[in-house]
């Protein structure tokens, strides 16, 4: 399947693609840039919305509004060109940045940070009153992030340690527990980076410098391949009416000679495989 290419604005890192569904249209940003973007199927069109602050991650918050995670650990809120301060900095983050993040069914985060020199990475919960706290430590870089279609697991990719594990996930409390190693991907093809699941419970993971996006059952053996003209494949996301669209996210803009025609693109496959709406945020809702 040769993956179409939707927009080309050649990021440096290109990230986080997420379905608004009450705009029907895909968010996805470039990291190092502090650029996003959004694309409307309907109509083609696609724009340039923000040039700001960088933002490692972000959600969909229930009320329509984008909740931006970016450097230093602040969290803040994005509604028509306005920003609302969440969280303005993490004293043991400030020398870092958030990375992937997903709202859990209650309307949580979980928000994943890059290492520093001193400090590896971490992935918290924010809660909805704006609470944060640690789930997991001494994170390589804290990666993709996916539920079950049962809700009763959490994926939680480690990229340094070219992993993906899985925890058993309290729905009501947030907690994960029972950490189990899912896959561990082979030296020398790449690091496992965002990633999603189908209504199948199949996992979907991008891979930086593998040039593909691999489809896993949910016993971890690889089903199918879909290979991009790009070297960093970073992240996928279902999307679209029904859901049976995937958009992927690749990286490397800056060095199309090096990195591949695709580097730094917005692309869209339908293998004739569904998935489901991204959770939103509900943080101060």
């Amino acid at each position: 399947m040769e993956p179409e290419l939707i927009a080309d604005y050649a990021c440096a890192t290109g990230e986080g693609p997420i379905w608004h569904e009450s705009e029907r249209r895909l968010y996805w940003c470039d990291i190092p840039a502090g650029k996003m973007f959004r694309y409307d199927p309907e109509t083609g069109q696609h724009e340039q919305f923000y040039d700001g602050p960088v933002v490692g991650g972000f959600t969909i918050q229930a009320d329509g509004s984008l909740l931006l995670f970016g450097e230093r650990g602040a969290i803040t809120i994005w509604r028509d060109g306005q920003t609302e301060t969440v969280i303005n900095e993490i004293p043991d983050e400030v020398n870092t940045r958030f990375n992937d993040v997903i709202a859990d069914p209650e309307g949580r985060v979980f928000c994943g940070t890059m290492p520093s020199e001193d400090r590896p990475g971490h992935l918290y919960r924010l809660e909805r009153n704006g609470d944060l706290s640690i789930v997991i430590d001494g994170v390589g870089v804290s990666n993709g992030l996916g539920f079950t279609p049962d809700l009763s697991h959490m994926y939680h990719t480690d990229s340094t340690k070219r992993q993906i594990n899985k925890y058993r996930y309290d729905r009501a409390s947030g907690e994960i527990s029972d950490k189990q190693l899912f896959l561990q991907t082979p030296e020398g093809e790449g690091v496992p980076d965002g990633m999603t699941v189908d209504l199948e419970g199949y996992v979907w993971s991008a891979r930086w410098d593998g040039n593909a996006l691999f489809r896993y059952t949910p016993d971890a053996e690889l089903d199918q391949t879909f290979k991009f003209p790009a070297k960093k494949v970073s992240s996928a996301v279902f999307a679209g009416p029904d859901y049976s669209d995937i958009y992927v996210t690749t990286a490397g803009g800056t060095n199309k000679a090096e990195e591949g025609e695709g580097a730094g693109a917005l692309f869209r496959i339908r293998p004739g495989i569904k998935g489901r709406a991204e959770f939103q945020s509900r943080i101060g809702l």
